[in-house]
């Protein structure tokens, strides 16, 4: 599986590595993902989802349902 988030598809970014000397060395920038289970109460079921944390604290402030409905579509 790919290291993106689910719910807002963000990815890992590009960029360079810089030394004490100023040397450029290419790098990436990946997220901070985890690996969640959440319950839907509409499915009556649980849902895994590998999401960032920018994700889960929407997820937290909205609930599931409204993020489900808003930013998967089936």
């Amino acid at each position: 599986m790919t290291k993106i988030c689910q719910i807002t598809k963000k990815l890992p970014l590009n960029g360079n590595k810089r030394s004490h000397a100023m040397n450029a060395t290419k790098r990436k920038f990946f997220l901070n993902l985890h690996k969640h289970r959440f319950w839907d109460p509409q499915k009556k079921k649980f849902i895994t989802l590998k999401i960032s944390t920018k994700a889960l604290r929407l997820i937290n402030k909205y609930g599931i349902s409204k993020i489900l409905k808003k930013y998967i579509k089936n």
